[in-house]
């Protein structure tokens, strides 16, 4: 059994950004537990082309600047070298390969158990496991009958494998964007959403969303529960407009359900299709943390902020929303996590 004065679940941007803070608020023996085989969270697996809607100086965790030219518009592949280089850095011990089982407080200790049967112990966790290891697809009618290919976007790497197919991209968020306006070119596209798509300047007034954001504070925290109910918007300089325009990617009200050979559109006609990409998100699975009082009837956190309210020692960090418009974001975790350390009990020395 091995013991810390914190435990971090998770080694994505959120974990990591805890637990370079830690230290700082009186938790020297930081443990971070993380089931893929190196940190990074989901960054590794996404998508080939990602790339970040904020520029590399707002996408920087605590202490360690984003590299290179400020303004420009990361790819996935940069974010991935820049968490490996951040856990480098980091005063804490990650251990990979290890996917936690349960995590329930006993005598005033949490007890974690990873599912090789390893337990480890601390006064205070931290649940940094985001929700992008549990992909969202809409339960739509006929899907067992289908012929032809479906995936979530968490499973789509780049738009070679549909060449000349009939594809229908689901979701009208940025990632929905980003994956449609490359299949465009190779393969005919469609964009299927519930709504119109919503579309936010990247730079509006010359200057970067993100820096408006910061400096008129509109993402502070009393404003969190209204931002959340703001329709999906894409944020975009025109190139995603253009590219879709360009390669003939139309928008279409999302189908009513599967055929055998493809889809029945909401206007009663019906289609052919090859595949159908399902850019629709991602939702919070905390199971690890079953039968500790932290979960609500539907397994959702019972928190304020991301302080558990129901048991002690408990918080939680990447949460949409958690306590700004930020929250899920590079530059918004470390932020939060301040928040919260100043919140748990620190060991006593």
């Amino acid at each position: 059994m091995e013991h810390a004065d914190l435990i971090v679940i998770g080694a994505g941007q959120s974990g990591l950004a805890t637990a370079a803070l830690a230290p700082r608020h009186g938790f020297a023996r930081v443990l971070v537990l993380e089931s893929a085989e190196e940190p990074g969270g989901a960054w590794p697996r996404y998508y080939d082309s990602l790339t970040l809607f904020s520029p590399a100086r707002y996408s920087s965790l605590p202490g360690m600047r984003f590299p290179g030219d400020p303004d420009r518009y990361p790819r996935r592949d940069e974010v991935v070298d820049y968490l490996r280089a951040y856990a480098e850095r980091l005063p804490a011990s990650i251990r990979t390969s290890t996917t936690v089982a349960s995590a329930i407080r006993q005598d005033s200790v949490w007890r974690v158990r990873s599912e090789d049967g390893r337990e480890f112990t601390a006064p205070a966790v931290i649940a940094a496991t985001g929700d992008y290891g549990t992909p969202f697809s809409p339960d739509i009618q006929g899907h067992p009958g289908f012929g032809g290919r479906v995936l979530h976007a968490a499973d789509y790497r780049s738009p070679g494998a549909f060449a000349g197919q009939r594809v229908i991209v689901v979701g009208g968020g940025n990632s929905a964007i980003q994956i449609a306006a490359e299949l465009g070119p190779v393969a005919d596209t469609t964009l299927a959403t519930r709504r119109p798509v919503g579309w936010t300047p990247q730079k509006p007034l010359g200057r970067d969303l993100h820096w408006w954001l910061k400096y008129s504070r509109v993402d502070i925290a009393p404003i969190r529960r209204l931002l959340a109910k703001v329709p999906v918007s894409v944020i975009d300089d025109g190139h995603y407009r253009a590219a879709l325009d360009g390669h003939g990617v139309d928008r279409r009200d999302m189908f009513s359900r599967f055929t055998t050979g493809g889809v029945l559109w909401a206007d009663g006609s019906k289609e052919d299709v090859d595949a159908v990409v399902f850019a629709t998100g991602y939702r919070p699975v905390f199971s690890y943390l079953t039968g500790s009082g932290a979960l609500d009837a539907a397994g959702a956190p019972v928190h304020r902020g991301g302080l558990s309210t129901t048991v002690k020692g408990l918080g939680f960090v990447g949460m949409d929303f958690q306590r700004s418009f930020s929250s899920k974001t590079l530059r918004g975790v470390g932020r939060d996590a301040t928040w919260l350390l100043h919140r748990l009990p620190a060991p006593r020395r």
